[in-house]
């Protein structure tokens, strides 16, 4: 240090001495000198920093830009703090999450694991795309238990139980018999998976924004039943073409065999109405069957994770949270089953029927005709619903849509509840 300091004085008299010379000081060399010499005494006449000093000795001062110097004083560091955080100061008062966190971005559709954003097209087109595989591969799969269902609930003395109705069924037409009416059903549930589950999650989240955050949480069942019966409205009517041929094939041996003559055949002797008249006690089966269904799941996956599971969601595999999946869709699809079975034993004996009403088959059927073969839709309809949720979360898990946890009760509303300070 000390050795700079006396380069820097002997050069500090050189430059005053040559700087005596008369011409030097109107040129713009003389300037320059005058300002590194009113620096040079800064520098001499303060503590700065040994790097300053250093760099300033090395610099040449006759081709150096005017410049000055200035005292930076070093911030001092308080004993106790190190570097400001972004998520220490994340979390304001009645965020529901610290920003930056995984949470945070699963929310905001912004998770690294996830293909789209919560809420955009294509989130809605694929979750039309899993309904379409969850509805229409497992109705079709399950069309021998639906064949031998249908034809229990519209000659019950004829088809007097499950096995009975698979003996006769055999006997009557073959191995090949208990798969009647399965075009229909593959094509019909395929629409109807499509706008349920579809339709399912647009409801659900503009019923969502109209509500608010701690309104959703609040009503939260009452926006499934809400968003599920919105959805399924317009899945009947899709589904409601279908289901008729499919029923006529099934329950009328001799009419048709196959959808390319059974669709025709109707048509020619009723017209289109004839694939439309029973939508109404459609929505009377289906309706009902849907709001239980996604209502009773979504209630049934938190209550798992809340009280069964032994470890939060976000800890556990894919794999678990399917296997969570199976189990609440199979309760859910029992409640389903015992919610619309009159209405199914309506619809089975309508479609079979010509100038029938729904009123006249429900008067006919009576209170104990209408609950004629529960037993066998509780087995298809809790397998079914069971495979239906599992297929429609594999989707989502394959194409990496976000999956949002069970929802949890807000910080805002904690506060209004007292539940926390």
């Amino acid at each position: 240090m000390r050795d700079v300091l006396s380069v820097v004085t002997s050069r500090k008299d050189k430059l005053i001495q040559r700087e005596d010379v008369g011409p030097l000081q109107a040129t713009g060399e003389g300037k320059r000198r005058r300002h590194f010499t009113t620096a040079l005494e800064t520098l001499l006449s303060r503590k700065m920093y040994p790097s300053t000093l250093t760099q300033l000795a090395r610099a040449n001062p006759f081709s150096a830009p005017l410049f000055t110097l200035q005292r930076v004083e070093e911030p001092k560091q308080v004993s106790g703090q190190g570097r400001r955080r972004l998520a220490a100061a994340a979390v304001a008062e009645g965020d529901s999450c610290e920003f930056g966190s995984r949470k945070y971005f699963v929310l905001c559709g912004l998770d690294s694991e996830v293909s789209c954003e919560f809420g955009s097209m294509k989130y809605y087109a694929l979750c039309g795309f899993g309904g379409i595989l969850s509805c229409g591969l497992t109705h079709t799969a399950v069309v021998p238990l639906d064949l031998v269902k249908c034809r229990m609930q519209v000659d019950p003395v004829k088809y007097k139980s499950i096995f009975n109705g698979f003996s006769v069924t055999v006997k009557e037409d073959g191995v090949r018999g208990l798969a009647k009416g399965w075009a229909p059903t593959f094509i019909g549930y395929s629409m109807q998976g499509l706008c349920k589950f579809g339709f399912y999650e647009v409801f659900k989240i503009l019923y969502s924004d109209m509500l608010g955050e701690e309104n959703t949480y609040q009503w939260r069942t009452s926006l499934y039943l809400a968003a599920s019966a919105s959805a399924e409205f317009f899945a009947d009517i899709a589904l409601a073409p279908m289901e008729a041929c499919k029923v006529r094939i099934q329950t009328q041996p001799g009419y048709a065999n196959t959808l390319r003559e059974c669709a025709p055949k109707m048509y020619a002797e009723e017209g289109l109405w004839a694939f439309y008249k029973g939508v109404v006690p459609l929505w009377m089966r289906q309706i009902p069957y849907t709001m239980m269904k996604f209502a009773c799941f979504e209630r049934t996956v938190e209550a798992l994770y809340k009280n069964v599971v032994p470890k939060p969601r976000s800890e556990c595999t894919k794999a678990e949270q399917l296997v969570v999946t199976f189990v609440a869709g199979y309760i859910a699809g029992v409640f389903c089953a015992i919610v619309s079975h009159p209405a199914d034993s309506v619809v089975s004996v309508l479609n079979k029927e010509k100038g029938s009403t729904a009123a006249q088959v429900l008067k006919r059927l009576g209170p104990k005709g209408v609950w004629k073969g529960l037993f066998a839709r509780i087995i298809m309809i809790g397998t079914l619903t069971a495979l239906q949720w599992f297929i429609y979360d594999s989707v989502k898990v394959y194409f990496r849509l976000p999956r949002p946890p069970p929802p949890e009760m807000p910080e805002s509303l904690k506060k209004k509840l007292g539940l926390t300070e």
